[in-house]
């Protein structure tokens, strides 16, 4: 059976094309590179020398070879603000993702990010390098495989399918959409059984949207740790350029151009695993014990709500309070948190927030403005039975919606909104009509 695999994937390294060496390189006095071949793994090879300048190795299994490069950092390494052996105590936090499973340990979440030749998770698209992070004894523990042509991918996969049933949790960075499926797909393709192992999924995307999606104006790994992780990256090399070096390197052979493609996936992998600590140490409510509380009232409210969401008990009320009593806050978040409230049922903080609301968006939002009227219009016609009140919020948002009128068209959506406002008021005179209280 080994010897029909090696006769297929011999077979299958042959269909992409070969390209010779450039003779003016080897004028230049640089080492002659080749294009890569089937042969670059084959016998006792020894591997390209620019290889070991950035700590890449050959690996061999009975499913072939790959080429690995191992990163092994020390519990106390800084990775921007936080240190890799936090996880130690944040990694309890996480459990609020899968409640039914019990605590997460460091030692049970495998950290994993791709590098592939294009996008989608399609059969097209291989991942050319897969990277992986994990907690081992009193180091963290950064592997990153790449394949030199597609007979290796076998081999690199094979290793992959043993090591995850090590762990129980997968952490990743948009992993549900993108990484897991492009690897499940790749199993499959290679005949590999992945069936008796389904991971719990940490896919940190998700609630970094949640928390960040209106105060950062990206929401990219790399922006998100720039912006909250306290973490520069110098020279690094996009990972948009990744699959561009990679086809280089295939026809040229030279390696060179791979080490920032090396890095750049290192240092995903690193802010990956700190991102987890921040979210583990926000779920524990710990976090603003190590941090500063965030300054605008936006990322308080969508914090708190998002904690609330989470099983959060007491940060929450103490990040509302604080957004409440900005001064400068938005009044969209303020509309955010008394849309929370209501729903709540918490109907004291909820008027004081519409009517904050409607200061803060003066004659900048409209919009907001609108939204906060009509509800303290509802509120007080079916809640304190004060029409009076309720109908002048109700002019309010009437005015509003005239205003807005001024500056865009009105779609069907927005003449809805003007006829029930229009409704509200009508109803609102006839109830002070039969009261003799015309206005």
């Amino acid at each position: 059976m080994s010897g029909l695999r090696d006769r297929m994937n011999r077979l299958r390294a042959t269909t992409g094309e070969v390209h010779p060496p450039d003779p003016d390189k080897e004028k230049e006095g640089r080492q002659a590179v080749h294009p890569v071949t089937m042969e670059d793994s084959d016998g006792d090879e020894s591997l390209h020398p620019g290889w070991s300048t950035f700590g890449v190795e050959l690996r061999r299994n009975e499913s072939g070879s790959y080429l690995v490069r191992r990163s092994v950092y020390p519990l106390d390494h800084r990775h921007g603000t936080h240190a890799v052996g936090e996880l130690i105590g944040a990694s309890s936090g996480l459990s609020a993702f899968h409640p039914e499973a019990g605590e997460p340990t460091p030692e049970s979440i495998l950290y994993l990010d791709l590098e592939t030749t294009g996008l989608g998770v399609g059969t097209g698209n291989v991942p050319f390098m897969i990277g992986i992070g994990y907690m081992s004894g009193n180091s963290f523990v950064v592997e990153q495989t790449l394949i030199r042509h597609p007979a290796e991918e076998f081999a690199m996969l094979y290793d992959l399918q043993k090591k995850l049933r090590n762990y129980t949790y997968l952490a990743t960075y948009n992993g549900k959409t993108f990484d897991w499926p492009l690897v499940q797909n790749r199993m499959i393709m290679n005949a590999l059984r992945l069936a008796e192992w389904t991971p719990l999924h940490l896919d940190f995307l998700h609630p970094s949207r949640s928390v960040w999606r209106n105060t950062l104006t990206s929401c990219k790994l790399s922006h998100i740790e720039e912006e909250r992780l306290g973490i520069t990256r110098l020279d690094d090399v996009p990972g948009s350029l990744a699959p561009q070096l990679y086809f280089q390197y295939l026809a040229e052979g030279d390696p060179a151009p791979l080490e920032g493609v090396f890095r750049h996936n290192e240092s995903d992998l690193l802010s990956l695993a700190c991102l987890s600590i921040r979210f583990g140490w926000l779920l524990q409510e710990q976090i603003f014990e190590r941090i500063p509380y965030p300054e605008e009232a936006e990322e308080l409210v969508r914090t708190g709500l998002w904690l609330n969401r989470m099983g959060g008990s007491v940060l929450p009320e103490v990040l509302f309070n604080r957004a409440m009593n900005n001064n400068h806050a938005a009044s969209s978040s303020l509309l955010k948190l008394a849309a929370s409230d209501k729903k709540a049922g918490n109907w004291e903080r909820a008027v004081l927030l519409w009517q904050k609301a409607i200061v803060q968006a003066g004659e900048r939002s409209h919009k907001d403005k609108l939204e906060a009227c009509i509800e303290l219009a509802m509120y007080h016609e079916h809640r304190t039975k004060q029409v009076e009140s309720a109908l002048a919020f109700a002019l309010q948002a009437m005015a509003c919606i005239e205003q807005l009128n001024l500056y865009g068209g009105r779609d069907h959506k927005h003449r809805a909104e003007q006829d029930s406002i229009r409704n509200r008021v009508s109803r609102l005179r006839r109830k002070l009509d039969r009261r003799g209280m015309v206005r």
